[in-house]
Formats: C-alpha cells, structure tokens, sequence
C-alpha cells in the first residue's frame, strides 16, 4: 500500500541531517525532542515549506507538482504561532481553509471545537487558547491526507488538550496520517508512533513504550520515569 507520506533524503542545512521518514494510512505519530532538536524543521520540510528531498511524495504524489489546491487536499500545516492579525471572524478564518465555500463543513467544524459561540467574534480579539481551537479548525477544514501540527497542545487547558489529541485521533483513516510536534511526556501513549529528534536527526522511532524504554530517550531528554512520574535524571 502507498504509504500516506515518503519522504527521502530530506535535509536544512544547519538545522535537519539528511532524514528518511515513511508514514503509512492510519498513524498517529507523535515528534518529540529537546529545544532545537529538529521538530519544527521535520514538519516544515515536509510541509515543503524549507529545505529539500529528493523524494517528498503525499499519498503518492510528489508535493512539488501540486497546484495549491491540490496541495490543501494532500496536507495542511499548523504552525507552532498562533499570532492572527487580521480581525476577520471566526467562521471566515475556518472558510479560509477551504478550496471552495462549504458552509456545511465550516459549521460542522464550530461544533466539533465548540466555537459556535465565538463564530462571529474578530479571531484576532480571541485568547491564545481559542486562537488555538480556530486555527486547528482552519487545518481540518479539507480533510487532508497528512496532518503536520506544530505544538497543537500550547496554551490550552487541560480539557481542551486532552479534548484536541481526542479530536485528532478521531480524523486518522487507513488513508490518513498525522504528524503531531509535542512535549508534554505524559501524553505519549495516546500515539501509535513516536519519533524522537535530536541534533537534527532522528534518534528514535518506534511504539510509545518501546521509545520511553530505550535508555537513549532519558539520556535525550535528562529526566526519567519513576514510582511519582518524571524527574530529572541523576
């Protein structure tokens, strides 16, 4: 079967070694690592944004030869900013996601992240918090093939932290995929992969617990599990 994402020889100068990554329909991957370990650079080599590859291919289509469009279809890119300028309303940011109008969709969206209440409100007057729940809207919006969210889970509170990992998990078909840029250790286990980046490269990846249980995940990291949950390693 194509493999939902193939991406090979990818690499940013500085900031990504050269890195392949196959992610097949119906995984929930979770990236994780240090500050600058290379998280953020994953997805956005990926999303086609930085960098190169000599393959980059979304359900068996090459990205480069996308028309924009298309390329809505085959993925969608959270960044880790949640900054909005602009003070259009919130149901008319979500639409912005769209290839075509479909006040359905939009709609259903408001509903699912409970926005209905704040749909006509200007995005840009919203907490981080809200911001965060529209612009995750935004991302939903056409369905995509591949899902790259940078830091989906900052500035929420708990319910709606564990509420959107629900909401995520809830859009993974054996035709999709996401790839979900984290810290929060204690969540991991709600992931079917985990991949741990590290100075630029891939340094794990595998099942949530056969990555916390390698001992180059708490020397990565400087803390380890225990009896009371995590703690700086000694």
């Amino acid at each position: 079967m194509t493999p939902v994402l193939r991406l090979v020889d990818a690499q940013i100068p500085g900031r990504l070694n050269r890195s392949d990554l196959d992610v097949p329909g119906g995984e929930f991957v979770g990236v994780i690592g240090p500050n600058g370990g290379g998280k953020t650079s994953l997805l956005r080599v990926v999303a086609g944004i930085d960098g190169s590859a000599r393959t980059l291919e979304i359900a068996g289509e090459k990205l480069s030869a996308a028309p924009p469009a298309r390329k809505s279809q085959l993925l969608s890119y959270l960044p880790a900013s949640r900054d909005v300028p602009w003070p259009i309303s919130v149901r008319d940011t979500i639409a912005l996601g769209l290839t075509a109008p479909d006040y359905g969709r939009v709609a259903d969206l408001l509903g699912l992240l409970d926005l209905d209440g704040l749909a006509a409100r200007p995005v840009n007057q919203l907490s981080t918090g809200e911001r965060s729940r529209v612009l995750l809207a935004r991302a939903l919006a056409t369905r995509p093939r591949l899902l790259l969210l940078d830091e989906p889970l900052s500035n929420l509170e708990p319910y709606w932290a564990l509420r959107t990992l629900d909401v995520l998990a809830e859009q993974i078909t054996s035709e999709t995929a996401a790839l979900v840029a984290l810290h929060d250790l204690h969540q991991l286990d709600r992931f079917s992969r985990i991949i741990v980046m590290d100075k630029g490269s891939v340094l794990l990846d595998g099942a949530p617990a056969e990555v916390i249980g390698d001992p180059g995940f708490s020397t990565c990291f400087r803390v380890e599990e225990g009896a009371a949950g995590w703690a700086i390693k000694r």
